[in-house]
């Protein structure tokens, strides 16, 4: 009897161990199922996964822990779309960057100013570089640095006219009709993420030679309107957004029509991330939990909403 009861809990402890061993081996089977599926046929489970996401029934039938299988562009785009079913207030947009994977290849930068088209002098997303250590031991690191979209955001109370505001997203916006060019924002921002637009072109002081073709169209090019908050600016005289503060705002006109921000799409490192942070299980959820995470100038109580892993 003893020894019945001696060799009780360590039976206990196989079987647990074993029901551990085979339900592993279950989900292992189950990931490489659905990786075998999405490489025989990727259109057709992709078109599956978004059909379940826009009618609300992912769970059922399919685990959403399945995405995992699928490269990380795309998981992301089906968060996001999984995101925008719920409601505007439940949402809460971050970005993360993982600085060990940005190389300073500033192609996050070129892609905002060609989607956004910024004209000179108005950068929404820089690439810092920093040099650290000591001779001979030194190393180069690369800070992409868009607006925080900070959740006590400074620069909000300073506008003496509310031309920039949370929206109920948590996305800070400006309204360019509003802004007057006071430039307050500019500096009541700790991370220098504003800047003005003073109605630069980058063609205006190009001479015009017979026979240099370009200089006439490339002019028009920046003359056109561009579209920024659901709304067409067109860039003539000093009209708006000319003479205003502007500033990254997540391409916001991307992500709700379910399409990631330009920054994440163009980053050849795959260092950028961006989804809905109130889901526990998308993949930025799941990065800003790592112990290796950091956001800049927490100490100042903005609680920003870009995360940076180092």
């Amino acid at each position: 009897m003893a020894e019945q009861e001696k060799l009780t809990p360590h039976s206990t402890a196989s079987g647990a161990v074993s029901r551990r061993n085979f339900l592993g081996a279950l989900a292992a089977a189950g990931a490489v199922a659905a990786f075998e599926q999405l490489a025989a046929n990727p259109q057709a489970v992709l078109a599956a996964y978004e059909e379940q996401i826009v009618q609300g029934t992912l769970g059922q039938g399919r685990s959403s822990a399945d995405l995992k299988a699928l490269d990380v562009l795309e998981r992301m785009r089906l968060e996001l779309l999984r995101a925008l079913q719920k409601p505007a207030s439940e949402r809460r947009w971050v970005m993360v960057i993982d600085l060990r994977k940005c190389i300073g290849c500033h192609a996050c930068t070129i892609g905002c100013v060609a989607e956004n088209k910024l004209p000179p002098g108005v950068v929404y997303r820089p690439v810092i570089e920093e040099e650290f250590g000591t001779y001979p031991n030194v190393a180069r690191r690369f800070i992409p640095r868009p607006c925080m979209q900070c959740e006590n955001p400074p620069c909000v109370p300073v506008c003496p006219v509310n031309a920039t505001y949370t929206n109920a997203e948590g996305i800070v916006e400006m309204d360019y009709e509003r802004c007057i060019g006071c430039r307050y924002c500019l500096t009541a921002c700790p991370y220098s993420a504003r800047v003005s637009d003073f109605g630069f072109t980058y063609t205006e002081e190009l001479p015009v030679i017979q026979g240099l073709l370009g200089t006439a169209t490339a002019d028009d090019y920046e003359r056109a309107p561009n579209f920024e908050y659901g709304k067409q600016y067109a860039r003539q005289g000093r009209a708006s957004p000319v003479g205003n503060a502007r500033k990254c705002h997540f391409c916001q006109h991307r992500i709700l029509e379910g399409v990631l921000p330009a920054c994440v799409t163009t980053c050849i490192g795959r260092a950028t991330f961006f989804g809905d942070a109130n889901d526990p299980e998308s993949l930025v959820a799941e990065l800003i939990a790592r112990p290796n995470v950091l956001r800049l100038r927490e100490e100042l109580g903005t609680e920003p909403r870009v995360y940076y892993l180092k």
